[in-house]
């Protein structure tokens, strides 16, 4: 039984099954975005932003991230930064399909290595989308990396995020990510931008993590609200209670 399972998990880790995978995940987003009525709000905010500094560093939580490489207009190129692990890779796919670059690494792994990359894609004008809760949460916790390419770099960031009514959430995933019907009613909602000052301190970039992270779920939740989609807290569910919900 142990030899079969191991056999299972090579093929599901495969290239190929990675690539079988990214194809369905392309065409379930765009089926799903595609026969959805959409609320667009403060999407002209971003690419005004985008158009005056030429880049900027965007951010969304893991668990909605699917959809949004749907929204993205191609003015300007954009690169994501995206793990290595095998979600990773099926990502990798799914943008691709999009016309998305990425960067290996994630904004806990490889962070060092990618680091160097990152400042100079976003000085030469490319776009950088950061999943600051990946690969492996604390969900819709934010991370000090995108604050710190904000304060080299002088780019603002912005959170992206979206609700879709009526969707499926999967409650035992670290992330709580929603699985969308097609034929729905959704939002799609972007912050306002925020800048940090070269010479922010310790303290202060804390305070500035604080406020964007704040920001962006306050603004996930509203939208949850207005479509009828349970709260979803944040933080990622502990194990021990993942296995007494059975």
């Amino acid at each position: 039984m142990a030899l079969f399972k191991n056999i299972g998990r090579k093929i599901i880790r495969s290239h190929t099954a990675c690539a079988v995978l990214s194809f369905l995940a392309y065409w379930y987003v765009r089926l799903v975005a595609a026969t959805t009525k959409w609320d667009i709000r403060n999407l002209n905010n971003f690419y005004d932003n985008l158009d005056k500094y030429g880049s900027v560093i965007f951010i969304a939580w893991h668990g909605r991230v699917p959809i949004i490489p749907y929204f993205w207009d191609k003015r300007s190129t954009l690169k994501a930064l995206v793990s290595p692990h095998r979600d990773g890779q099926i990502i990798v796919g799914l943008l691709k399909r999009f016309g998305i670059g990425h960067i290996d690494g994630s904004s806990n792994e490889r962070a060092a290595s990618a680091a160097v990359t990152l400042l100079k894609e976003l000085q030469q004008g490319i776009t950088i989308a950061i999943i600051p809760d990946g690969p492996r949460g604390p969900s819709m916790t934010m991370g000090l990396s995108p604050l710190y390419y904000a304060q080299k770099t002088g780019r603002p960031i912005v959170g992206v995020t979206y609700s879709i009514a009526n969707s499926y959430v999967v409650e035992r995933s670290w992330d709580r990510m929603l699985l969308p019907k097609p034929f729905n009613k959704g939002i799609c909602a972007v912050t306002k931008p925020f800048f940090v000052p070269e010479n922010t301190s310790k303290e202060e970039l804390e305070q500035y993590r604080k406020q964007i992270e704040k920001e962006l779920n306050e603004l996930t939740w509203k939208i949850d609200k207005e479509l009828g989609m349970p709260y979803i807290p944040q933080g990622t569910l502990p194990k021990k209670k993942r296995k007494a919900d059975k």
